[in-house]
């Protein structure tokens, strides 16, 4: 989903005003002006940062998930499973952190 397309002639910032008010968030600290800087005439580098920016903020997944009704049910059911996710996640960095060290105890000496 991108947000803004490559059509600007001049270097004029591309503001995200238009998403604060089409989501009503334009009382949230959050969503205010997301401006970026079109240099050199090289909007699809500043489009590219914007939807980078917009999407590390989770605001995409969060106008998905808004878009329709979503049952509370099937709510309390996205939310236990994105902590099981993030739980797991958390310990698989864990585990290749560990496996990555470099100065650990060799567990099978001899063995090369």
């Amino acid at each position: 989903m991108n947000w803004c397309k490559s059509s600007a002639k001049n270097n004029r910032p591309i503001v995200a005003f238009y998403i604060i008010f089409q989501m009503g968030l334009s009382r949230h600290i959050r969503f205010i002006s997301r401006t970026i800087f079109v240099q050199n005439n090289d909007v699809d580098k500043a489009c590219r940062l914007l939807n980078r920016i917009l999407s590390k903020e989770e605001l995409f997944s969060q106008y998905r998930r808004t878009r329709y009704y979503e049952k509370p049910t099937q709510v309390r059911r996205r939310i236990n499973y994105e902590k099981c996710k993030s739980i797991y996640n958390e310990d698989m960095d864990r585990k290749i952190a560990f496996l990555l060290r470099k100065n650990r105890v060799d567990p099978f000496p001899g063995a090369s």
